[in-house]
């Protein structure tokens, strides 16, 4: 091969890299190993503990995109087990196992018994704006865990009744109620996961509480 046509595959293979925008088109493939999260004893056990959970959902095969994303030992989220039954999730794309049983978790023991308390309502479903998603942390070089599906993004929440109480729209409402049940869940959140960005600690994060297990510093704002 020419030192031209290598040239010319190395560039095309940069542009089509992870870059720092939420938008970025996501990426075919570039390999699937065909194997999935079933086949290690660590997965199965993750999802052993999922599986006890009452959780829906599926394991997926593993598949590496280039540049560092990928989706390995991942699954796909039915829908979540409240304390009463079924709890929707939305817009929700593979997440890791241990994504998965902390939201579970979350969502059932943070959120559901929240909205009962403060709300007067169960909660019927969660609305997310995704989780895997290759590019890098805003501002930065460094890949975000959205690359690895290892975040979620999270942007409303809706109640039994009909209401509907979103982070970019309520997280400083009039109403103390609502205000006290998204300061709840972010509590609860912080107990659950390792990173949790939400509106206060910047305007990037104005309209979703970002959600991130692991990291040996934990960090909540």
């Amino acid at each position: 091969m020419s030192k031209r046509a290598i040239f010319a595959l190395t560039l095309a293979a940069l542009l089509t890299g992870c870059i720092g925008s939420p938008d970025a088109p996501q990426r075919t493939p570039s390999r699937g190993t065909g194997a999935s999260i079933t086949q290690t004893p660590q997965g199965r056990a993750c999802l052993s503990g999922l599986g006890a959970t009452q959780a829906n959902f599926t394991p997926l095969p593993d598949q590496y995109f280039g540049a560092g994303c990928s989706t390995v030992g991942t699954v796909r989220l039915g829908w979540l087990r409240g304390d009463e039954g079924r709890l929707d999730v939305a817009n929700l794309g593979p997440v890791s196992c241990p994504v998965a049983t902390a939201l579970q978790r979350w969502a059932r023991y943070g959120v559901d018994r929240a909205a009962r308390q403060i709300l007067g309502s169960p909660l019927a479903r969660i609305e997310t704006m995704g989780s895997y998603s290759c590019r890098n942390v805003a501002g930065t070089t460094r890949l975000s865990a959205h690359a690895t599906a290892s975040a979620v993004d999270i942007a409303a929440f809706r109640l039994a009744d009909g209401r509907r109480i979103s982070v970019v729209a309520d997280w400083n409402s009039p109403s103390p109620q609502t205000r006290a049940f998204l300061r709840t869940v972010r509590d609860s959140a912080c107990k659950r996961f390792g990173t949790v960005l939400t509106p206060d600690y910047n305007a990037a994060h104005r309209d979703h509480l970002h959600l991130e297990p692991g990291g040996m510093r934990p960090f909540c704002r």
